[in-house]
């Protein structure tokens, strides 16, 4: 089998070190609420070794690049429909998962955004997500309120998941090295089934919030609903990185009430 060769169009390092491989892999911890799990663009393989040598799990894999699939076709013949070649950004999830499934990976960094909003659509199925991520997104997805790192991503994933910052790897363990450092994190889904608020508002309004941070809510919201309409409430005169998910939960709940809804 020919190596793989790093497409940086398609954002790809990988991974050389395999106990930070066997780290990741070990980051699973609730495989008691699952047996299935999904790798997102294996590469040559290096969690994919992990992950096919535990009897706990089903793995499946799925990757973009058409040579990274035929090396994997080839070096595990075993896995047959289990091998997915594909983009995971339109993947239908629900075609191939009928129950609770994981999803771990070396994330290319140009699509981690998107990779965490696909995931946040099927939070009633992925019950667990370990993943790596250029250092500064895992950061902003684990970030609190009141920090400039804190934004849209932090509250949309904080919703619906608890969520935790597990380490740093340096540039040196991938081939190509990226410029920067690199960050693991682990999501795991929350007793929040849904939201005690309209769930569309909610996006809305923390999309709007941050998207002029800034500016108070009261600016910022403005076109979610016209100024005349808010009253005092003290949230209006705050801005979007200093509320709380809890806190954009009530602050969704008034808009609704405010807007007769």
């Amino acid at each position: 089998m020919s190596l793989v060769k790093a497409k940086k169009h398609l954002g790809q390092h990988f991974l050389t070190d395999k106990k930070i491989a066997e780290k990741i892999v070990n980051g699973l911890i609730h495989t008691d609420q699952y047996h299935q799990v999904l790798e997102v663009g294996p590469g040559m393989g290096i969690l994919s070794d992990i992950l096919l040598a535990r009897e706990d799990l089903e793995t499946f894999l799925i990757d973009i690049d058409v040579e990274s699939i035929a090396f994997l076709a080839d070096k595990y013949p075993q896995l047959g429909e289990r091998l997915i070649s594909g983009d995971f950004l339109k993947l239908d999830l629900t075609s191939i998962f009928s129950g609770k499934f994981a999803v771990i990976g070396n994330f290319p960094y140009n699509i981690s955004s998107q990779i965490l909003f696909k995931i946040l659509e099927h939070k009633d199925h992925v019950v667990e997500m370990v993943g790596m991520f250029q250092k500064e997104v895992a950061e902003r997805c684990a970030s609190k309120s009141g920090t400039k790192e804190y934004g849209i991503l932090s509250v949309l994933i904080q919703a619906y998941y608890d969520i935790e910052y597990l380490f740093t790897v340096k540039p040196g363990t991938f081939n190509p090295p990226p410029k920067v450092n690199s960050g693991v994190i682990r999501l795991s889904r929350n007793s929040m089934e849904t939201l005690p608020c309209d769930e569309k508002l909610f996006w809305r309004t923390v999309k709007g919030g941050f998207n002029q941070r800034r500016k108070t809510l009261r600016n910022a919201l403005s076109g979610t609903i016209s100024k005349d309409k808010m009253d005092n409430h003290p949230f209006f005169d705050k801005r979007a990185e200093q509320l709380s998910v809890e806190d954009f939960i009530t602050l969704t709940q008034h808009l609704s009430f405010l807007m007769g809804q």
